[in-house]
């Protein structure tokens, strides 16, 4: 099994534009989330700001780099780029359990000690997260090996699109 690892070489390929469309997209997404918040109160507004406020910036321009990188290598593939940023998805969904555990945690220990109810917390969002990827890389292996006949309503014929 291959270990989970970083990749910080990455980081050289987003031009400086990226990064203030990020920014400015998080930034725009955390305002949003404190009106919300202001109108709605904490409850709701707190939903919003747990969404990914980076994610539709990021998923694009993951989809945009790898596509650069096959025609900079003379490889014309646009599926490449949009299996780079479906990857990045199913990321950013088992990140959203790992931090569903983390509220879950904190909300139920939070009134007998706030640093230990930090510790739990951020505990319960490790072993969430590593754990349902673990899951999600033996049910895609598991998958693979039976073969398309498994995958989709037991037919191994090809869906149409």
């Amino acid at each position: 099994m291959t270990p989970i690892r970083m990749s910080p070489s990455s980081l050289r390929e987003s031009r400086w534009y990226e990064y203030l469309v990020r920014f400015a997209l998080g930034g725009g997404a955390t305002v949003f989330a404190g009106l919300v918040s202001r109108y709605y109160g904490a409850s709701v507004g707190g939903l919003f700001l747990a969404l990914p406020a980076i994610f539709c910036a990021s998923a694009t321009l993951i989809e945009t780099h790898e596509i650069r990188r096959k025609r900079e290598a003379g490889v014309a593939s646009g599926r490449r780029g949009q299996n780079a940023a479906a990857v990045d998805a199913a990321g950013a969904a088992l990140g959203a359990l790992g931090l569903l555990a983390f509220a879950i945690v904190f909300a139920l220990t939070v009134k007998i000690s706030i640093a230990g109810a930090f510790i739990g917390a951020s505990l319960a969002w490790l072993v969430v997260s590593v754990a349902a990827w673990y899951v999600r890389r033996k049910t895609r292996w598991a998958r693979r090996r039976a073969g398309p006949a498994a995958r989709v309503g037991g037919s191994a014929l090809p869906r149409s699109r």
